[in-house]
């Protein structure tokens, strides 16, 4: 193989000469990789500080501090990432206001904290899934884009061949071997997405479930106080 035919299989030159078509589902590809990696990286620092943040805020919870006092300090020192302090917030003050009405009674009462905590769950839920759809999307398309370039790249190769009286390996092999980096590129994409979906989807599920339990701690406690007769 001379010198002029490994430049013309080098990977630049493969790109540079592909067809329009194929250059621009490569660019799309590129363009979902580069997207992935930021939310892979952003995805996963929230991810650990909101982790860190429920276990701290549970050693505060189950300290024996007041509870009035808690809701005071995560009120004046709020935490970016502390989902269940929004949770403990939510449930608390839709607590205290009603204790102030009078003629309410108790089971309304708890009735009204749980549909507060569940409304502070579900955003929280919305919180940590958001932009996993998007890597889903990447991890089951690119392929498939990726393929489709390549089909593409090989059927503009085999019509390349008909215009030739003999067809050699070196003829065929830069059209095929341009095709073939669509399908690189795709695979490149999906699977660094497909890994980080299914990580940061467990995790998110166990979050979630760890706020559940929390706001069950935590009505139980308000269900104690809110029966026990006042002194």
């Amino acid at each position: 193989m001379g010198a002029n035919q490994i430049d013309s299989m080098s990977m630049w030159s493969l790109v540079s000469n592909a067809s329009l078509l194929v250059q621009m589902v490569m660019l799309l590809l590129v363009a979902a990789s580069v997207i992935s990696w930021v939310i892979i990286f952003s995805r996963g620092q929230m991810l650990r500080a909101a982790r860190n943040s429920l276990t701290q805020f549970d050693e505060r919870f189950w300290s024996g501090i007041d509870l009035a006092r808690l809701y005071r300090e995560t009120c004046s020192r709020p935490d970016e990432h502390g989902g269940s302090e929004r949770i403990f917030q939510a449930g608390f003050k839709e607590f205290s206001r009603l204790r102030q009405q009078q003629n309410m009674q108790p089971d309304a009462i708890m009735d009204a904290v749980a549909r507060a905590m569940r409304v502070a769950i579900s955003r929280e839920e919305e919180r940590l899934e958001q932009n996993l759809p998007f890597l889903a999307t990447v991890g089951s398309t690119s392929p498939y884009v990726g393929l489709f370039g390549t089909v593409w790249g090989i059927m503009n190769s085999f019509r390349g061949l008909a215009q030739v009286q003999q067809a050699t390996l070196a003829t065929v092999a830069p059209g095929i071997a341009e095709a073939l980096i669509a399908t690189a590129i795709g695979l490149f994409a999906a699977i660094p997405a497909v890994v980080a979906y299914n990580r940061f989807s467990a995790r998110a599920e166990i979050l979630i479930a760890r706020y559940y339990t929390f706001a069950d701690e935590f009505q139980a406690i308000l269900h104690r106080s809110v029966h026990t007769p006042a002194q």
